[in-house]
């Protein structure tokens, strides 16, 4: 099979456990796990909210509309972006009839301060934030941003499940923070994810749209009930089927206890990638800020030729991926093309290293020195 970009690992023994607890009760659906998961995520962020769900897409659709309906946004009105991202993010302004703004980005591949604050309008209403491969970028200095100009702050979190900026958990002063627990992340289940919201009635809101709008859930009525099942509730919102379930919160409670300690694998991994690529002239690695602590869901270098430096990866059974094409390049969004020249580059140059737990140091010399017979 070669070394993949990705191989998530599950303890499979302590996640059959888990489950199995679920089928022995016949509660596989939203409920105990789900509660279970959402408080020891508080406990482990120190975030004071957090609701499961079945996705971080729905997360972030979640954010801006739930941010839009609150604060009385209009359709058409804007919020700044990251053209280097999985068209996820910038979908969810889309779903929600705004206008998605481009701004640049830096050296950290987030965004750019000064390139948001020249974007700013009078229609500006948030600025997403993502922090890619769990890097923190500049996010303090978009924080104030935001503070200065009264515009929310939403963090997609995708990556940066363990991130931790000045020690604190990424997510700690956001407006909303969404995190992804899908396959391939730091803490993998199958698909599902987390949403974050600083303010507990933003919170009260999510649990009903993720749930059909209903203003009690199946499990709330059964347990204030006492095993007698209350059917009565009713519906406030027009909301969608988004909340996760046990057997995904199941897998999601082992990954958890074991996310720091993977986290600090995969920092040890991004290390022996810097030795091995420190004296190669044409290579330059993407650092992460000095105050984060990433949870180096990526390791990525620049390149140029970078498609025929993948081909050639391949060919010695390496298969290297890319984060992200620039999403102006997509006909949705291509009104912003030419508007955000970093991001073009670097989406152009960008090459992502196999990052995950089952790599071992001679799989990383291994790559890098295949890299620098290539790349002269």
């Amino acid at each position: 099979m070669g070394i993949q970009l990705f191989v998530p690992t599950f303890r499979v023994d302590e996640c059959l456990e888990e489950i199995k607890e679920c089928l022995e009760k016949g509660w596989t659906g939203l409920g105990f796990k789900t509660v279970e998961l959402e408080e020891k995520w508080k406990e482990y962020t120190g975030l004071p909210h957090a609701h499961y769900l079945n996705s971080a897409t729905v997360g972030l659709d979640m954010a801006v509309k739930i941010l839009k309906m609150e604060n009385n946004w209009k359709d058409n009105d804007e919020i700044i972006t990251t053209p280097l991202t999985f068209i996820s993010t910038n979908h969810a302004i889309l779903y929600n009839n705004m206008k998605a703004v481009f701004a640049d980005v830096d050296e950290y591949l987030c965004l750019d301060p000064k390139s948001v604050e020249d974007r700013i309008t009078n229609k500006t209403k948030a600025v997403i934030f993502v922090g890619l491969g769990g890097n923190s970028g500049r996010l303090d200095e978009i924080r104030k941003i935001c503070k200065k100009h009264n515009l929310k702050l939403i963090l997609d979190a995708a990556h940066m499940s363990g991130t931790r900026i000045d020690g604190k958990h990424a997510g700690f002063d956001t407006d909303a923070a969404v995190f992804s627990f899908q396959a391939v992340k730091n803490m993998p289940t199958a698909d599902s994810g987390m949403i974050c919201f600083k303010e507990q009635k933003y919170d009260e809101i999510a649990r009903k749209i993720a749930w059909l709008g209903i203003n009690k859930d199946t499990y709330a009525r059964s347990v204030s009930a006492k095993g007698a099942y209350k059917w009565k509730y009713d519906v406030e919102y027009v909301g969608f089927k988004n909340h996760g379930n046990s057997i995904m919160a199941a897998i999601g409670l082992v990954s958890l206890k074991y996310l720091d300690r993977d986290n600090a694998y995969r920092r040890q991994l991004a290390n022996w990638y810097d030795a091995g690529l420190k004296n190669c002239k044409n290579i330059e690695t993407v650092p992460v800020a000095k105050n984060c602590e990433s949870s180096r869901h990526l390791y990525q270098i620049k390149v140029e030729k970078r498609d025929e430096l993948i081909l050639a990866l391949n060919e010695s059974e390496i298969y290297p991926g890319v984060h992200y094409r620039d999403n102006t390049e997509y006909r949705m969004y291509d009104y912003a093309k030419g508007t955000c020249p970093n991001a073009h580059k670097a989406s152009e140059t960008i090459l992502s290293l196999p990052m995950h737990m089952r790599l071992t140091k001679n799989d990383v010399d291994y790559i890098c020195k295949t890299i620098k017979e290539y790349v002269k």
